[in-house]
């Protein structure tokens, strides 16, 4: 059973949940060896809905809608446009979905961490186990996604290679923001408010079906520093336009929200997993 300290508290707030986090790797790893144990017992029930999702979406606003828009962005029809930001927004549900409701769950309901907690694991790997799935759904399902893109002829640039890394990144930046959320709330019901007044927004606001310069001047700012904006962006350069400086800058962008929200994260799920 873990001998660390029950909570942060004692400690100078800021400084104790900006504290690196001391993680094993070997035992973070058989948390998530954990998850994809089960999850091969359930994927077809798992994938199917988070698969067809964006689908949907393609078909009815890329092919429906597309039929309305007669110019062309970035050269492109705008099914095309739209399909990459698809790809990205569902490696973002991907991995937020993990790191709210399911790790809600296990927290609350299953009380699946008091018992993990009492193995060799702290809590610290224990979260860094549950990004890592989170991060590997939103891989899984983005990736999914990526393939019906190529199959349709919706792929233009061999720079498209890179294009599961940039969902992963996307995946890793959302399963660090579910986890803070799902440290702090009290009560599951309150994710409604998270996917309502968060998720819905950068869904229909980041640029997936329009660029943000059409949006107001005042919001544009506000979009391009939402992490799905740049997600967007990142698979949009390397699946269809071939920029690769700027998927890189994207991707950049994303790496260092990332590095800032990681000891965030992590520390605040040890405390709530220790209290």
């Amino acid at each position: 059973m873990s001998t660390r300290p029950a909570s942060l508290r004692g400690e100078d707030g800021v400084l104790a949940l900006l504290r690196p986090p001391s993680v094993s790797p070997r035992r973070a790893r058989r948390m998530w060896q954990r998850d994809l144990i089960l999850y091969r017992r359930s994927w077809k029930l798992n994938v199917l809905p988070n698969f067809f999702e964006p689908i949907l979406y393609l078909l009815s606003i890329g092919l429906g809608l597309g039929l309305y828009i007669g110019d062309r962005i970035l050269g492109v029809e705008y099914v095309e446009f739209i399909a990459p930001g698809l790809a990205a927004a569902a490696a973002m549900n991907g991995a937020v979905f993990e790191a709210t409701f399911n790790v809600f769950v296990k927290l609350r309901f299953a009380k699946l961490y008091d018992a993990v907690i009492t193995t060799p694991l702290e809590p610290e790997d224990v979260a860094v186990g549950e990004l890592a799935w989170a991060v590997t759904r939103s891989f899984i399902y983005g990736t999914a996604f990526l393939a019906v893109m190529g199959v349709l002829g919706f792929v233009h640039s061999p720079w498209a290679v890179l294009a599961p890394v940039g969902l992963l990144l996307t995946g890793l930046a959302f399963g660090l923001i579910g986890l803070i959320f799902t440290s702090l709330i009290p009560q599951i019901d309150l994710f409604s408010y998270f996917f309502t007044l968060f998720v819905t927004p950068l869904f229909l606001f980041s640029g997936i079906f329009f660029p943000i310069s059409r949006l107001p001047a005042a919001a544009q700012p506000v979009a391009w520093f939402t992490p799905l904006h740049h997600g967007v962006e990142l698979v949009r350069a390397l699946a269809l336009t071939g920029e690769i400086t700027l998927a890189g800058s994207h991707g950049l962008w994303l790496l260092g929200f990332s590095a800032l929200l990681y000891a965030p994260a992590v520390n605040l799920m040890r405390r709530r997993l220790v209290v």
